[in-house]
């Protein structure tokens, strides 16, 4: 297993893992760690998923604050960062959350390895170029894969449309068909308005967040009973 070192930085904690322990994933060459301590600090996992060159690892670096590298290099199979975040918690007493965000290669090679990814995942955050006619293409089928047949919430779902610098694009020229235009749609822009889909990222992760302390009151209450 490759992983940098873990570092704190504006109230994040992360982690860049490279590769993971061989067994979850398979042939696929990507691993999940096979220890794992137990801790009741509630963990979710979250996907990025969504076309090439729609700018998942850059929003992904962003948000989690692991990186300042903007370049373009295709993701090869997965990255996994792992980070929490101060203002969001799993309780009104303030406990903390850890959160891993998968940054899922988008090319269509990878995808022998998608039911791998998608295990015991709370939330899916498609990443799209809305300048990109193919991309507005593919949404419908990113939605029904990692979303609808993994029998996840539309409120677990967030769809972000990236808007690259340079780009010009005009946010209110957007119009998605059925099912997706009843998806919660966020509109990125590092360049003119980084902090915006900060905070609506932010809002997703408290919205992942409450969905899984539910799901985990439920487990306890059928044990308990």
């Amino acid at each position: 297993m490759e992983t940098e070192a873990a570092n704190r930085r504006g109230g994040f904690r992360y982690a860049l893992t490279t590769a993971r322990a061989r067994t979850a994933l398979g042939g696929c060459g990507w691993a999940r760690p096979a220890c794992a301590r137990r801790t009741a600090m509630l963990k979710a996992k979250i996907l990025f998923v969504g076309p090439s060159e729609s700018g998942k690892t850059v929003l992904a670096n962003f948000l989690t604050e692991s990186s300042d590298i903007t370049e373009y290099n295709p993701t090869q199979g997965v990255r996994i960062l792992e980070f929490e975040n101060p203002h969001v918690t799993s309780n009104n007493k303030g406990a903390g959350c850890e959160f891993e965000l998968w940054d899922c290669g988008g090319d269509p090679k990878f995808e022998s390895c998608w039911p791998a990814l998608m295990k015991d995942a709370h939330g899916v955050v498609v990443v799209f170029n809305a300048d990109m006619p193919s991309h507005l293409k593919e949404l419908e089928m990113w939605y029904s894969c990692f979303v609808q047949q993994q029998l996840l919430q539309d409120t677990q779902c967030l769809l972000i449309a990236h808007h690259k610098p340079g780009s010009g694009s005009d946010r209110g020229s957007l119009s998605l068909p059925p099912p997706l235009n009843r998806l919660r749609l966020v509109h990125s822009n590092l360049e003119d308005d980084p902090e915006e889909i900060r905070l609506e990222f932010i809002k997703y992760l408290k919205s992942v967040v409450s969905s899984v302390s539910e799901s985990r009151d439920r487990e306890e209450m059928s044990i308990m009973t």
